[in-house]
């Protein structure tokens, strides 16, 4: 067995290594950490992050074809938001990028999704504080989200974890 604690980082093959780095940096304020030209990549952090990096982008040519949806590889990454507010934020982002593909309730998560400009998916998530997992505690329903109503059921609840207000430089 290996002992992960925790996914670090991910990376991605991308058409344009610039446009999603525009894209990334506009979704989420990711912030370039480093660049390796010889590989046309670039490591990006998330602005409350601790990682070193937290997506790796390598650019492979405009040219290059998207994966077809439904084919072996990856479906989508998941980025955790701290707050159901934090969620709602996320879905008017999204919308305002053209990037919003839908939502969801978990049951003990919930969830909007979204499509980079290489049509690579993501959700964003909030958590429901562990307590109140209740009868999803093993189970992972896919519901119609009411993000209105869990806005004001679970305002101001914070279920992140330590979470770094600013990057520590």
């Amino acid at each position: 067995m290996i002992p992960a604690v925790r996914l670090n980082h991910a990376v991605l093959y991308v058409a344009d290594l610039e446009r999603a780095l525009g894209f990334y940096s506009q979704a989420f304020g990711a912030e370039v950490v480093a660049r390796e030209p010889r590989a046309n990549a670039a490591f990006l952090r998330l602005p409350r992050s601790q990682n070193h990096h937290d997506l790796g982008l390598f650019g492979i040519g405009v040219g290059a074809p998207p994966r077809a949806p439904g084919t072996v590889g990856l479906y989508h990454l998941a980025w955790q938001v701290d707050t159901i507010e934090d969620l709602e934020q996320a879905r008017m982002t999204l919308a305002e990028l053209g990037a919003y593909t839908g939502e969801s309730s978990h049951g003990a998560t919930k969830s909007v999704y979204g499509v980079d400009p290489d049509g690579n998916e993501f959700e964003v998530m909030w958590m429901l504080p562990r307590d109140a997992w209740g009868e999803h505690e093993n189970a992972a329903p896919v519901e119609r989200l009411d993000l209105a109503g869990e806005v004001a059921r679970w305002g101001g609840r914070r279920t992140a974890g330590t979470i770094v207000e600013e990057n520590p430089r």
